[in-house]
């Protein structure tokens, strides 16, 4: 069993760079495949070069129709996405594999993250949950796409990402494999870090547009009860023990350090989520 890890790029190259060191020192047998929509930054005059890659440059309809063209090219029997502002801490895809083959009936797994600024430092962490079908319609995907990993069978059975979304694609997505009953597991391990650099696509206008779109066509009773639905969701979280977390470290590559990852203790780590 390996793993087939795609990253859509346009004009990210710094960020790809450190991107791509994260999926290459994991230590097992993945596939990465970088889709760039021709990025104009300084990308095609390294990218096609990187051995460590299968690059393809070629112009697309926007983050999700990259995104596809990667899983449709992709080899690997385990399948997920990583921006280029997105990493693989240590052990990750190591931990991820061994799961699925301990859990062959499961077909979508979270890990849990932290989140840094764009120097590498800690911000906050966020410890997930399987998400839930009407919270996910009516308030917010809790998940995150650099924790998410899924098999390959979900994409022949046709679960692609929706092209005509620019930006909660994911959430749309993962509000299908809900309504079908796929089966899905939380590994309690940090896999990811997500790099808050001021420019995150889910902060645009576009964005909250969309959102938008996706709560409005959910049922109106769900839509009516969305403040207890949020509630249910925070009980949950905490009847779970996601709100607790002892002192723990995180190695992650930075613009400071793009050759080698740097250790960084969290003595006090928080939850609540921060800009």
């Amino acid at each position: 069993m390996h793993a087939s890890i795609v990253t859509p790029s346009f004009r990210n190259s710094e960020w790809l760079k450190l991107c791509i060191a994260s999926v290459a020192d994991q230590g097992v047998k993945a596939e990465h495949i970088v889709q760039d929509a021709g990025s104009d930054d300084g990308t095609q005059d390294w990218l096609p070069h990187d051995t460590r890659v299968r690059a393809f440059i070629e112009k697309d309809k926007g983050m999700y129709d990259a995104v596809n063209r990667g899983l449709k090219r992709a080899e690997g029997d385990i399948l997920a996405y990583l921006n280029c502002d997105e990493q693989y801490l240590p052990g990750a895809l190591s931990g991820v594999i061994n799961f699925f083959e301990r859990h062959p009936r499961v077909d979508v797994v979270f890990g849990d993250f932290v989140v840094v600024n764009g120097d590498g430092d800690y911000s906050f962490h966020r410890k997930v949950q399987t998400p839930l079908k009407y919270h996910t319609w009516v308030s917010h995907l809790s998940t995150f796409t650099c924790a998410t990993f899924f098999r390959r069978r979900l994409i022949d059975e046709g679960f692609l990402f929706d092209p005509n979304f620019r930006d909660v694609g994911d959430g749309e997505w993962m509000l299908r494999l809900l309504k079908r009953g796929t089966r899905m597991a939380v590994m309690r391990q940090f896999t990811s870090a997500f790099t808050m650099t001021g420019v995150n696509m889910s902060t645009r206008p576009n964005a909250r547009r969309e959102a938008a779109e996706l709560f409005n066509s959910a049922p109106l009773w769900a839509r009516k009860m969305r403040p207890m639905l949020i509630w249910q969701h925070r009980l949950r979280r905490l009847l779970g023990g996601i709100y607790q977390q002892k002192p723990f470290s995180y190695a992650i590559y930075s613009q400071a350090s793009p050759q080698q990852r740097l250790v960084h203790k969290v003595d006090q780590p928080k939850f609540k989520w921060t800009a």
